[in-house]
């Protein structure tokens, strides 16, 4: 949505889960654009992330680089998931976060370490959605497409807060203890938000509020397009086993150039 109102919606990359190369077409799609695969943990390659980056480097092409240090989306629906994660904290000795869940550090430390020279800033974001929770003020699932289109979620907050680089610590042991301390800001901003016993601070991040929508005109055009060339393909046979024919094949070629390229 940022890269939308900005008209840089192309420059935008993403380092994303191992798992999703295997995504029919979408895959290869993302690799191809710039997208960084990593695996978790143990298995975790640090060199490749690093050729992939300066490869992005050396093509100089500007870019956002987006980052999910967590590896997974917090999901109220998931206790076990958020239990590990605090249970992980805690026997760390950091501070057991709330609404969101423990960010890894290796991946967030390849990613500044190799594109220092290159980046700008650091963007820290936070996002919140109204209308998720529930009566008896437990917090919900992010809202889907549906529940955007039906008014379910009016409205989606973005806390964006700008860090220099030199703010930021160089040594992954104590770029750490920083991100954990980045994850705590954001932990208080959405216990306010969620949270907040006076219903006044409930509902909003604190600061200066800028309203924006998006407009129709960057985003009705695509979804027609795509939506009518996809419709115009199933109404017919051949169109049909075409669809068929392009997702099956399309997926298997895309798998193995991400893996040969890898």
């Amino acid at each position: 949505m940022l890269a939308v109102r900005q008209n840089a919606l192309g420059h935008v990359r993403y380092v994303l889960k191992d798992g999703l190369k295997w995504l029919p077409l979408y895959g290869w799609y993302f690799s191809q654009h710039g997208g960084v695969y990593v695996k978790r943990s143990a298995k975790f390659n640090e060199r490749k992330m690093r050729n992939k980056l300066q490869a992005q480097i050396k093509a100089g092409t500007p870019m956002y680089l987006v980052i999910f240090p967590e590896g997974t989306r917090y999901n109220p629906e998931l206790p076990k998931t958020i239990a590990d994660s605090q249970s992980y904290a805690d026997k760390a000795g950091l501070a057991v976060l709330k609404h969101v869940l423990t960010p890894r550090v290796k991946a967030t430390h390849v990613a500044i370490d190799s594109m220092r020279t290159y980046l700008d800033a650091v963007y820290d974001i936070t996002v919140a959605y109204e209308g998720t929770v529930d009566q008896k003020g437990q917090r919900k699932v992010a809202p889907s497409m549906t529940d955007f289109l039906c008014k379910e979620c009016p409205r989606i907050h973005i806390y964006v807060d700008r860090i220099a680089l030199k703010d930021i610590p160089e040594e992954q042991m104590y770029m750490r203890r920083w991100l954990h301390e980045r994850f705590e800001i954001k932990d208080k901003l959405l216990i306010e938000f969620y949270d907040a016993k006076d219903s006044k601070r409930r509902n909003k991040f604190p600061g200066k509020c800028v309203r924006s929508k998006l407009s129709l005109k960057k985003t009705l055009p695509s979804l027609l397009f795509l939506s009518g060339l996809t419709v115009s393909m199933l109404l017919t046979e051949s169109g049909r086993k075409l669809y068929v024919k392009t997702w099956l094949y399309g997926t298997l070629i895309g798998c193995l150039w991400v893996s040969v390229k890898a």
